[in-house]
């Protein structure tokens, strides 16, 4: 979603610009997607409150002459606080792991790293001093867009989300979902397609197995691991997973996931709605919403092919187009007529996202890591942050944890000071 991110447009100008041409395959026969331009706005549900434009100083004089130097100050807080967690590359890159969430934020940014999920995105702008107006524009819309939540979201998960708008974003040709099925071939892994209904305990003096059990085609099955990595959510919404033979029994995950709903609309947009009554004159690709009680949406895009071929451009605004929508229930007739003139069809896709973040809490703790011995859970990760990067490096620190629990590596596990260490290594 950090596509429709306004701020990729307008404050991350101030970064470097995104690649417009394809790169060379990857070791998994991969390519970047072509870059298609589109523009950008801000809708407050009656009016448009700030548009991207052709010209990079006019945008930067409209972002001053509105919001002052705030747009400045959140630059420099999200670029501290990716500066920070990249650090996480090079301590897996020497095969160090963390065994709880909170130990490898605190190897990252320290204490702050670790209150950053515990304190809202939007207490923690004001407190640099990012104004109240700014945040009701431009960074409720942010996070409508991305998580469909308001800004009391843990000032963590805002970061990554403001992180995505820094303009170097980028697709895969075919679909982002050949990533996911390439490096999957690439492991050359025994996948069996199947749903996990329970891992039970079976311990010996000599040995220690864990047995999965699954349901495959109305059949029952199991095999038996040393080492079980739980790489989804536990929490009842979703489909549980049932833990036999564990003293003590684990807790029961606290919390939901939050729904969100995307309507793929084949139509004419309705332009009119967001003050173009003469639908050529319409000028943006995205639109997104700020957190007011008569927005429809979260966020509003023009979708372009999987695969986009040389020379080719965004369909004219007055022509029928495909557009993604964003929004927390599925749009009603009505709502629909109030987006679109007429339309061909709508396809609607609901599924629960990432965690329902609520109003932060400094009493909530964020979920282990280690279950047992050999049982991680790599999901609840998703409660520091939730976006495919955060969880990319939590895989990462799942794998080399159980590797160096298993070969006794305990040197490569939980050091403080790591980032010192390190250095004085080098």
């Amino acid at each position: 979603m950090a596509s429709l991110l306004l701020l990729a447009g307008l404050v991350s100008q101030l970064c470097a610009g995104q690649a417009g041409h394809p790169e060379p395959p990857g070791r998994i026969g991969l390519r970047h997607r072509r870059d298609v331009a589109g523009k950008s706005a801000i809708f407050n549900g009656d009016q448009l409150v700030l548009e991207e434009t052709d010209w990079y100083l006019l945008n930067l004089f409209r972002l001053w002459w509105h919001y002052g130097i705030s747009f400045l100050r959140l630059q420099m807080w999200v670029e501290e606080v990716m500066e920070k967690f990249m650090r996480v590359y090079k301590y897996q890159a020497h095969e160090y792991a963390f065994s709880s969430i909170e130990g490898l934020l605190r190897s990252l940014g320290g204490e702050h790293f670790v209150n950053m999920t515990q304190k809202s995105v939007s207490e923690s702008l004001q407190s640099i001093g990012v104004s109240q107006r700014f945040i009701d524009d431009v960074i409720s819309a942010v996070m409508k867009a991305s998580y469909g939540q308001s800004v009391t979201i843990p000032a963590l998960v805002g970061a990554m989300s403001l992180a995505g708008g820094q303009g170097n974003m980028w697709s895969v040709e075919g679909g982002n979902k050949l990533v996911c099925s390439g490096l999957l071939k690439l492991t050359k892994a025994n996948v069996i397609h199947a749903k996990v209904t329970a891992v039970s305990l079976h311990s010996t003096e000599q040995k220690r197995l864990y047995e999965v059990q699954y349901e495959r085609e109305g059949t029952l099955g199991s095999d038996y691991y040393d080492l079980v990595i739980v790489a989804a959510p536990l929490q009842k919404a979703g489909n549980p997973i049932s833990f036999l033979n564990f003293q003590p029994h684990f807790p029961e995950p606290t919390g939901s996931y939050h729904r969100v709903v995307s309507s793929i609309v084949h139509g004419y947009l309705n332009s009119s709605y967001f003050g173009f009554t003469d639908p050529k004159l319409f000028p943006y690709a995205s639109i997104l919403s700020t957190d007011t009680p008569e927005a429809i949406f979260h966020s509003l895009e023009c979708l372009c092919p999987v695969n986009v071929s040389f020379g080719f451009r965004r369909k004219p605004p007055q022509e029928a187009a495909v557009w993604r929508v964003l929004s927390q229930r599925p749009l009603d007739r009505k709502e629909l007529k109030t987006l679109f003139k007429s339309y061909y069809s709508v396809q609607v896709i609901e599924w629960q996202a990432f965690p329902s973040y609520g109003t932060t809490s400094s009493s909530r703790a964020l979920p282990p890591i280690v279950l047992h011995d050999g049982l991680y859970y790599l999901s609840g990760a998703e409660w520091a942050a939730s976006s495919v990067e955060m969880i990319a490096v939590a895989a990462k620190n799942v794998a080399l944890l159980a590797f160096n629990r298993w070969f006794e590596l305990n040197e490569k596990i939980d050091q403080p000071d790591l980032l010192h260490k390190l250095k004085t290594e080098l």
